[in-house]
């Protein structure tokens, strides 16, 4: 028999404390009107101190299991995405697993950097569609404001956190049509956040106008890519959920779909770009709020450092 990867619950987490845009112009030489017109950001949430990858995506994860009504015993894999783990070792993935009390899942981290959600729910749906998992649970969440150099404009005004969270079972009809991953180390240089053995260690670096316009090509091309592999036209999908870096960059994609606005989730302006966690938080919206229906088809995509970038063609 064979089997597809279903969607049966979602989670998403954001810390309490909010930084707006005007908190950020008293510490920076920046103002709400600038940072809003070339971002489409007005605030972002800032992990309180004892908040961790961890601890934020247990709450995402929990509020899936809930929806989903299973067991969490039943839980095969999990999978987090996040660039701002807990520890180097062990992954967050096993701190998440102790913290559900999954005792017979296997569990690890990825690090695809914004695209870690669709590179985890790529990796999902071959683990189902082989058998080897029958449930499985992707998260992604990040601490980003601890890798931001909060004295840097250029990106201290982009970068917020939380946490992401989408339940996968096995299902004879299908769920995740397609997915598609691409990675170019190419362009390392043009995003990165250095280690503790280089200098200015821990802090993100970005030349923002060239990231610009290699993602709305690459976005566009990805697009492309997954309507072919479906032989759908543009007019089959009835949701774009795309990572949320620019809005500018959002807008691109949506015409490129010939889609409306009204027909992309967006959560950019009060969250900023939660990198791995984006895609998944801005799901779990649509699908709360009663936007996103069974039977609609869903385009989920992201671009990252990496440069990463992909899709997950859903029928919801």
């Amino acid at each position: 028999m064979t089997y597809y990867s279903k969607v049966i619950g979602t989670g998403g987490y954001l810390p309490e404390k909010i930084l707006t845009n005007e908190e950020l112009s008293e510490t920076v030489d920046t103002s709400d009107s600038w940072i809003y017109e070339r971002t489409g950001i007005k605030s972002r949430r800032i992990a309180a101190a004892d908040e961790t990858s961890s601890s934020m995506a247990e709450i995402a994860a929990r509020q899936a299991i809930e929806m989903a009504g299973i067991d969490p015993e039943t839980i095969d894999l999990i999978i987090v995405a996040t660039g701002t783990p807990d520890r180097v070792y062990p992954s967050t993935g096993c701190l998440l697993q102790k913290r559900l009390g999954v005792k017979h899942a296997v569990a690890f981290d990825i690090q695809a950097a914004c695209s870690g959600s669709i590179f985890g729910l790529s990796i999902a749906d071959q683990y189902i569609k082989s058998g080897t998992a029958k449930t499985v649970l992707v998260v992604g969440s990040e601490v980003c404001s601890r890798i931001v150099d909060w004295t840097d404009r250029t990106t201290c005004i982009l970068f917020g956190d939380g946490a992401g969270a989408v339940l996968l079972t096995a299902a004879e009809e299908k769920g995740i049509l397609s997915t598609h991953i691409h990675s170019d180390g190419e362009y390392e240089e043009l995003l990165y956040c250095p280690t503790s053995t280089e200098q200015k260690a821990g802090y993100i670096s970005m030349r923002g106008n060239e990231v610009f316009k290699v993602a709305v090509n690459t976005l566009g091309r990805i697009v492309d890519e997954t309507l072919e592999a479906n032989d759908l036209g543009q007019e089959h999908i009835d949701w774009l959920v795309p990572h949320q870096a620019n809005s500018r960059i959002i807008a691109a994609t949506a015409k490129k779909l010939k889609l409306s606005m009204d027909q992309v989730i967006m959560t950019l302006e009060n969250q900023g770009n939660t990198s791995s966690a984006s895609v998944l938080l801005a799901f779990n919206e649509g699908v709360r709020d009663g936007r996103i229906q069974r039977g609609q088809v869903v385009l989920l995509e992201a671009f990252g450092a990496g440069f990463t970038w992909g899709s997950a063609l859903i029928k919801y």
